[in-house]
């Protein structure tokens, strides 16, 4: 195994989520990411899923660090799971770790037999 294979393999977000304190907390700063390259394994079939992830959100006291989400996204890839249950606990993660003042999840599924399935959460 890689080690980077390892790091996604054994990636904990309770654990390997850095976040970073928010250098201006007193601005309404918003923040946009766009993770083009999800993957994950349907809990039915086994098939690859693919999507897209947009994560926007304004911060309260902390900011995630890029290179911890990309290895959290990352880590879902060997992961059976349904479009639904992925957007939702990406979600829940982020809220939790970041407890921002906004923040607004999509999840854009690439379509595969002649189903295209986006899945927003939040405001």
């Amino acid at each position: 195994m890689k080690y980077g294979e390892k790091i996604i393999k054994e990636f904990n977000p309770a654990r390997d989520l850095e976040l970073w304190d928010n250098p201006n907390p007193e601005n309404n700063m918003a923040i946009e990411i766009s993770l083009p390259e999800f993957t994950a394994l349907c809990p039915r079939s086994g098939y690859p899923d693919f999507a897209a992830i947009k994560i926007e959100y304004v911060p309260d006291q902390k900011v995630v660090e890029l290179k911890a989400l990309k290895l959290y996204i990352n880590s879902f890839r060997d992961q059976h799971i349904s479009h639904e249950s992925a957007a939702n606990t990406i979600y829940n993660t982020l809220k939790t770790a970041l407890k921002p003042r906004r923040l607004k999840l999509t999840a854009d599924f690439a379509p595969r037999g002649n189903v295209h399935t986006i899945i927003t959460i939040g405001n």
